[in-house]
């Protein structure tokens, strides 16, 4: 089908949502970075005219994406893929160092982030190995094959150091959910996360009796009505201990100082009244900002640049990770409601199309593109609003940046690519 037929058949509801976002992610981007001093809109030297220019780019590729041929993205992903690896690799020698993460390159007229791209290119490399005919994600092997391409590079992004942004790359696990993988590895996931908190809140020691106790539990309810493995229980309980007692050392030697206190804020793990203070204003203080100008905002708002936070530069860095936190001061209630639908009926839609695939590949890879927008949303949000730690993740179309809304824009719109072609027979 050409890109002109594609043009036609394409689902107008997930570009009005996408529209929407943008153009209201650019006016709390104006907002937040507006002056007396240059009040054209068309201002390239100003963070909210720069964001215009790359929206610009950002509808020209769009033109580009839906103007290739469907199969295009399912033939050449595996190369896509490596060249998204070799650019990760480059950084360490090329990468320019921006907020202490080596993670752009300079082109001279912006600065490009290869992650952006790479999850691009990791959510098509994990839909084609999927969808291969000879591929079973029930078996070890194929499991095994599926979180390589998942991991790596995810290990190429942790060294940067940006581990916000490596995080996304494992929310692509959840595609393998969607076909089939075992529940057992989601809980796997969850008792691993719940063991690394518990230890880090209350020591191993509390950990070891509770697993005990709801194991004994468990034991105790399950006996009469069937054979209890319970082999398989005793080598659960001794690997979440030994997992359970690496977690200090983890925590103290090979996170980062910056990342402690952010945790250490997060779980309220310093007992120091005055120590936890200091943390608050130097780690939360964008947070405790953040959530200021929110409430702030009421139920309607203070209106669109009345943000008295907002014009005072309260919050650092506000038109990227905090962007959130404008749309609460000058729109209120009202304002972050309507946002938080938007993204929802966005979510919501894309599951929608990615269930209507006649297509296997377009199928998962609808699944990964609604993986990375979620846990963008849901951590952003999470942070600026303070119920989860800071670690750097914008929000999807609405954050100041380049490489992320070009990164989402591209993203998104393979998937309307795929499902204007879904009743063609390449499938």
């Amino acid at each position: 089908m050409s890109g002109r037929s594609a043009l036609k058949r394409v689902d107008w509801l997930t570009v009005f949502l996408y529209i929407s976002l943008i153009g209201i992610g650019w006016l709390n981007i104006y907002s937040s970075t507006f002056s007396e001093d240059h009040p054209s809109i068309f201002n390239f030297g100003q963070l909210y005219g720069k964001q215009l220019f790359f929206i610009g780019v950002s509808l020209v590729s769009i033109v580009v994406v839906l103007s290739l041929e469907a199969s295009f993205y399912e033939r050449f992903s595996s190369l896509l893929y490596i060249i998204s690896g070799v650019l990760l690799l480059g950084l360490f020698v090329f990468g320019k160092t921006i907020a202490g993460a080596t993670s752009w390159y300079n082109l001279g007229f912006f600065n490009f982030q290869p992650s952006e791209f790479a999850k691009i290119a990791t959510a098509l490399a994990l839909a084609k190995y999927l969808s291969d005919i000879q591929t079973d994600i029930k078996r070890r092997k194929d499991q095994f094959y599926a979180f390589l391409i998942i991991l790596i590079p995810a290990l190429l992004i942790i060294p940067q150091p940006d581990p916000g942004s490596a995080l996304v790359f494992f929310a692509l696990i959840f595609v393998l959910f969607r076909e089939g993988l075992p529940l057992f590895y989601l809980g796997i996931g969850l008792l691993t996360i719940v063991v690394f908190i518990t230890t880090l809140m209350f020591g191993t020691i509390w950990v070891a009796i509770v697993l005990a106790l709801l194991i004994a539990l468990f034991l105790l309810l399950k006996r009469s009505s069937f054979k209890v493995p319970i082999l398989p229980l005793l080598s659960m309980f001794v690997v979440a201990v030994a997992f359970s007692l690496s977690v200090n050392f983890v925590f103290n030697s090979v996170f980062e100082q910056r990342h402690r206190d952010r945790f250490s804020l997060w779980l309220r793990l310093e007992k120091d009244p005055q120590k936890l203070e200091e943390i608050r204003k130097t780690i939360g203080y964008n947070t405790y900002q953040s959530e200021k100008a929110i409430e702030s905002g009421g139920f309607f708002g203070k209106g669109f640049l009345e943000g008295t936070r907002t014009k005072g530069d309260f919050v650092p860095e506000q038109h990227t990770d905090y962007i959130f936190s404008t749309v609460g001061e000058e729109w209120g209630f009202l304002g972050t409601t309507t946002v938080v639908l938007l993204f929802t009926l966005l979510l919501l839609r894309l599951v929608y199309l990615s269930e209507r695939q006649k297509n296997a590949f377009s199928r998962m890879y609808g699944y990964g593109v609604i993986s990375i927008l979620l846990i963008h949303y849901f951590i952003n949000i999470g942070m600026v609003i303070g119920v989860l730690p800071t670690i750097g993740i914008p929000l999807p179309f609405f954050s100041y940046g380049g490489s992320g809304l070009l990164g989402f824009t591209i993203l998104l719109f393979i998937l309307l690519r795929l499902d204007a072609n879904r009743l063609n027979e390449w499938l």
